[in-house]
């Protein structure tokens, strides 16, 4: 019953948003009473952060699946961008946007996590890009893991990148290509824009 109804908020917060569901939507939309929500969550904050690092638990395995599946760490880049993307359903405001505005302990306990998983999935695609020739060997791999960190964290702000100017997803793209093309080699770069041509709409 617990999974049901993270399955079912999780939906609806990444749908809807945090802020406007309330528990008798959530609890409407499974047929049950409030009251059995209750026994499981005791506050709409208790869910709102059970459902957050479930969402984050969920994207780290498919994260994982990427990096072993992928061909080279150029394109898992992108790949992972889509999957977290998709997962999330960035459209005019991420989630992750939404829990800082309105949930802010549960975004910084969150932020943390992501910093601790990313920083490691960064530094794994960074070295496996050196030894296959596609990044430069000279590369400060912890402090290229911090800077990209920041800069994902940084593209999500409205405040600085307005969605009537950037596209949520098309960020992602731009930012992306804007990080590759500072580490690659040429054989790196040669990869990045096949992968940019193949994919163009």
């Amino acid at each position: 019953m617990k999974e049901k109804i993270l399955d079912k908020a999780t939906e609806m917060f990444l749908s809807l948003g945090f802020k406007s569901v309330t528990m008798d939507d959530i609890a409407d939309e499974l047929g049950m009473s409030k009251k059995t929500i209750y026994q499981h969550f005791k506050t709409k904050t208790a869910l709102v952060e059970a459902t957050a690092f479930y969402i984050f638990e969920s994207i780290c395995s498919g994260i994982e699946f990427i990096c072993e599946a992928a061909p080279n760490p150029i394109e898992e880049l992108f790949h992972i961008k889509k999957f977290t993307s998709d997962y999330l359903r960035d459209k005019k405001s991420s989630a992750q946007f939404q829990l800082k505005k309105y949930y802010p302990r549960i975004y910084d306990r969150l932020i943390l996590k992501q910093f601790e998983v990313m920083k490691e999935s960064v530094s794994g695609n960074i070295k496996k890009g050196v030894d296959l020739g596609m990044y430069r060997k000279e590369l400060d791999v912890d402090f290229i893991s911090r800077i990209y960190f920041s800069g994902m964290v940084g593209i999500k702000d409205t405040e600085i990148f307005p969605v009537n100017i950037y596209k949520t997803d098309e960020l992602g793209t731009k930012f992306l290509e804007y990080h590759i093309r500072g580490i690659a080699t040429d054989k790196g770069l040669t990869i990045l824009n096949e992968f940019i041509n193949e994919n163009k709409n």
